[in-house]
């Protein structure tokens, strides 16, 4: 937002608020990725207990183009609340959005199987996707936007590598328990409800994430901009007419990440966990170029 960076170049907070910031939106992001990522953890138990059993193969695709489905709502839930993020503010999209990941995520551990209601069971599964893309999309718009403006000058590029790492390990939380439930639980009881848990347990995730949201103020940047009753009246079409170009560029990066990366996590648990670990050295590489830097 040009208007944003007239006004408000760099507005520092004060440490503490930094870190209540810093945490909140890490912390929310991290969250968000394990209640979007344990679906596909889950998916070859989804297409025994969501679909016909008559045919287990279409069953299985039919989990995976559920899966898919939730890609094409993430686009819409990112034009959407960071419209909203825009006009209302950072910390309030974030706190809703992170409240509609863990309803939905929940919802889908407690919903009836095929068994119990047939078609009806699929039909609310995709409807829950639906929302959890959205949400999805929503969050990685609204936190990059969050940590953004909070990080101090010179500090952004370190502070914005810490989503990532949060992302990957609430996807590392969700791979580690669902291997430690397969370790321990026979095929009979994972496909009764040993597949709810993770499910389950994203309410309490993200009622601790919510809490965090809640005890954080609006980025300086935004209440200077409200202040000086400098917002966008169409904060899109100004994205758009201003930062077209950019746009493509970030579209293009995270479609060529994206495919591989979503590919080897549903695919097997192991080489998701390894992938996981290795996103999780992107701060510390961050920190070790600015050291390297700063001594030539």
């Amino acid at each position: 937002m040009s208007t944003a960076q007239t006004i408000a170049p760099s507005i520092p907070a004060d440490p503490a608020t930094l870190r209540r910031a810093m945490t909140a939106g890490v912390i929310g992001h991290f969250v968000e990725w394990y209640d979007y990522g344990v679906y596909a953890y889950v998916a070859t138990i989804l297409a025994v207990v969501f679909f016909a059993p008559s045919d287990p193969t279409a069953a299985l695709l039919s989990v995976f183009a559920t899966f898919a489905v939730a890609f094409f709502a993430r686009p819409l839930g990112g034009l959407i609340f960071g419209y909203l993020g825009d006009r209302i503010g950072r910390q309030r999209c974030l706190a809703f959005v992170i409240v509609l990941m863990s309803v939905a995520t929940f919802t889908i551990g407690i919903l009836p199987t095929y068994e119990q209601v047939s078609v009806l069971a699929p039909v609310l599964l995709l409807l829950c996707r639906i929302v959890q893309g959205l949400s999805a999309g929503g969050e990685i718009a609204g936190a990059s936007s969050f940590i953004n403006e909070y990080a101090p000058k010179g500090r952004r590029g370190f502070f914005s590598s810490l989503l990532p790492a949060a992302s990957a390990v609430g996807l590392l939380l969700g791979a580690l328990l669902m291997a430690i439930l397969t370790a321990n639980l026979s095929t009979q009881q994972m496909i009764a409800w040993g597949w709810r848990v993770p499910f389950l347990i994203a309410l309490l995730l993200g009622a601790a994430g919510l809490y965090l949201r809640l005890k954080i103020e609006d980025t300086p940047m935004f209440r200077a901009l409200v202040s000086a009753a400098k917002t966008e009246a169409n904060p899109l079409k100004a994205s758009i007419m201003q930062q077209s170009r950019w746009i493509a560029v970030a579209f293009g990066a995270t479609l060529t990440y994206g495919v591989g990366f979503y590919t080897v996590a549903s695919r097997t648990i192991i080489w998701s966990l390894v992938k996981q670990m290795r996103v999780l050295l992107v701060p510390l590489l961050h920190g070790l170029h600015r050291r390297l830097a700063a001594q030539h």
